[in-house]
């Protein structure tokens, strides 16, 4: 029953992904300075928030992992990183597609732009001092503190914008990303 309900919800999901997709790229009109590229916004966002939400749902469970000592937190935070690094691999190349066409290059050392390259390279690196332990133990305890000190990026990432002169163009819908924080944050403390 579980699995039937599991793979109703998957099925789902991927009807309303590919229908989204068709009326992002077939229905919507062009944006009169950006043209069609805009589109690419409808990606480049939602991958970021997600990679966002998935490196505070590392940083809960490395918490719990070295309070509790449970494997389980471990294993969490492993996946919520490696989600994380997908879409965040997604997000820096939508953006670099977008600035391609929009400002020319396709990389600007923006600050924004670097953090977020910096960011990815350090849960990369996460990953990698994984493999690099053999003790299920010693591994998540590294990993853990490793993933504590690396949502630093996370948050340098975030406030770039606001600290520093850049490119990139300013925050629109900050609260959507505290709220979505604080609704992973509340959730893993069930």
């Amino acid at each position: 029953m579980e699995k039937n309900i599991r793979l109703g919800i998957g099925a789902m999901a991927g009807l309303l992904l590919l229908r989204n997709l068709y009326v992002i790229l077939f229905n919507l009109p062009d944006e009169m300075e950006q043209g069609p590229i805009y589109r690419i916004f409808y990606y480049h966002l939602p991958a970021y928030f997600t990679a966002m939400c998935c490196y505070m749902t590392a940083l809960v469970a490395s918490v719990l992992y070295l309070t509790k000592r449970n494997l389980r937190y471990d294993a969490i935070a492993m996946s919520a990183t490696e989600v994380g690094l997908a879409f965040a691999a997604v997000n820096l190349i939508t953006g670099m597609i977008w600035g391609r066409v929009i400002w020319g290059i396709w990389w600007a050392w923006d600050a924004r732009l670097t953090w977020a390259l910096i960011c990815w390279l350090v849960y990369f690196g996460y990953l990698m001092l994984r493999q690099a332990i053999d003790d299920p133990s010693e591994r998540a305890k590294n990993s853990a503190v490793l993933s504590i000190f690396s949502f630093v990026s996370v948050a340098i990432t975030y406030k770039a914008i606001e600290w520093w002169r850049t490119q990139h163009p300013g925050p629109v819908l900050s609260f959507v990303l505290a709220g979505a924080s604080f609704m992973v944050g509340a959730n893993a403390w069930r």
